[in-house]
């Protein structure tokens, strides 16, 4: 698998801290090799248009599709407790 992303993400991806930034390539190394990966916790978040979340920290999420061999990584933001 590989990944896209959108102009979306990129520009709420740079709002993050280096700290969120770091986290955010592990678990995105994580979902490369194995969606099932229990530190992701990602599930269909959305199933009208096949929109997936996972986590990166506590507080803040991911949400991409997957659309042939690429994950297109759509949003990242903080997540309401």
């Amino acid at each position: 698998m590989r990944r896209a992303t959108t102009k979306p993400f990129d520009r709420e991806f740079k709002k993050f801290s280096k700290e969120i930034q770091d986290a955010f390539e592990k678990q995105i190394n994580f979902l490369l090799q194995d969606i099932r990966h229990p530190s992701l916790r990602a599930k269909k978040y959305d199933e009208d248009v096949d929109v997936w979340q996972a986590r990166v920290t506590k507080n803040v999420r991911f949400y991409f599709r997957i659309i042939g061999d690429t994950y297109e990584l759509l949003s990242i933001r903080k997540h309401k407790d």
